[in-house]
């Protein structure tokens, strides 16, 4: 199969783990396999009348640890691979973040870009009638991902709730605020990887303030990196997305890339220099982050990488052969799920909160996600430099440990 199949990416990087940790080759066999997957066809009312059949998928990964946990997106071209791999990153990312949660993901084959506010909710609503039974707050708790939003993740707890006939605001989080939602959670994936970027440099003797910045991809994820990057006195030379980008050495405003995002959805109507993909991935900035979708840094563009340091704040955005060629031009890399952690703890600290009907502040909420992150950065770096591997393996050979003595604990290996 090809590179960019992202489950057997996920495949293979778990077998690089293995090689860290005391696995034999049958419990190996068990962890690569999802432990319950869910498709369903989902028939939607269009505007016009017309009936239009959507696919959609839930897969629990593993829940050793705790009710799985992960997104549900809306993208055309999902496929079941995808979700799979998306899922077994979860259950490497809680482990390596130390949250009493799974690995889950969801999606549906759509282009939600090309829908009414109307047809989103009608599918967002008939997607969680058909896997109602398989989520819940100690079961499996979605969340959004690419291509869903708060508005959608209201749409759905209402839907979940008014099915079960229960208040049961801990089934999703990243809802509105208004349903149960944490204020910091919308921020906290983007947030949380500039923490990590500060944390790398630290390592490398560097001062975050100052340093330039070049991301990739401009949703949720990749605005909140650049507004706190910003804050924490980081230079943001480039930003692109699906449209195009935009390009200033002496530094972007980040409102300006807000306002254009927002009034045109791309940064590319901003007023700076235009940029590509391409040319964003080759700058000569102290920090790239691919901020947007999986299998975008490949053996055909990993030698043109001029950076300092890559934080994978999308999932899966390395294949394993750009690996290779990043670890001999020796970047420092902050693997996507202990770079990207940021979210799914945000929904922890949100499903603590549904769960004891209590929530913090935000400034609470934002110390809390720093204090989290730190030390998981520090228990993968000294991982790391005690074993000498790559950050990938020191956090991979972590996280699974953590799952695999869960697994062991319980008799199931």
């Amino acid at each position: 199969m090809s590179e960019e199949n992202s489950f057997v990416n996920a495949k293979k990087q778990l077998e690089n783990a293995a090689e860290y940790i005391e696995i034999d080759d049958d419990e190996l066999e068990v962890l690569k396999k999802p432990k319950r997957i869910v498709e369903v066809n989902i028939p939607v009312k269009m505007d016009d009348g017309s009936i239009k059949n959507f696919s959609g998928y839930r897969v629990l990964f593993n829940d050793a640890r705790g009710p799985g946990k992960g997104g549900i997106r809306f993208h055309p071209d999902e496929t079941l691979d995808d979700v799979k791999a998306l899922a077994c990153w979860m259950t490497w990312k809680c482990a390596v973040a130390n949250l009493p949660f799974g690995g889950a993901k969801g999606g549906i084959v759509c282009d939600g870009r090309s829908m009414s506010d109307g047809e989103l909710e009608r599918l967002s609503r008939e997607y969680i009638r058909r896997i109602y039974k398989y989520i819940g707050p100690e079961q499996d708790i979605p969340a959004p991902d690419v291509g869903t939003n708060q508005k959608i993740m209201g749409w759905m707890v209402d839907e979940y709730e008014k099915i079960v006939g229960k208040h049961k605001p801990g089934v999703i989080t990243s809802k509105p605020v208004e349903l149960g939602g944490s204020p910091g959670r919308s921020e906290s994936t983007g947030r949380g990887v500039s923490f990590m970027i500060r944390e790398a440099a630290k390592r490398l003797g560097r001062d975050v303030e100052g340093m330039s910045l070049a991301v990739q991809g401009f949703g949720n994820v990749g605005r909140h990196l650049v507004r706190s990057a910003h804050e924490m006195g980081m230079k943001i030379v480039a930003v692109t997305d699906a449209e195009g980008g935009v390009y200033d050495d002496s530094g972007l405003d980040h409102k300006k890339l807000e306002k254009s995002m927002d009034n045109h959805g791309t940064v590319a109507k901003a007023s700076y220099d235009k940029i590509t993909n391409e040319e964003l991935f080759a700058l000569d900035a102290d920090v790239l982050s691919p901020a947007a979708i999986e299998n975008v840094i490949t053996e055909e563009n990993a030698d043109g990488i001029q950076a300092d340091i890559l934080a994978e704040a999308a999932n899966g955005p390395v294949t394993p052969k750009a690996d290779e060629i990043l670890d001999e031009k020796d970047v420092f890399q902050i693997p996507d799920f202990l770079c990207n952690s940021g979210g799914v703890t945000g929904s922890y600290f949100e499903w603590v909160q549904n769960r004891y009907g209590y929530s913090w502040t935000i400034e609470e909420f934002r110390d809390k996600l720093d204090k989290k992150l730190t030390q998981a950065f520090d228990e993968v770096y000294r991982t790391h430099k005690r074993k000498g591997i790559s950050m990938r393996d020191a956090a991979y050979s972590l996280s699974v440990k953590k799952v695999v003595d869960s697994m062991r604990s319980r008799g199931s290996l």
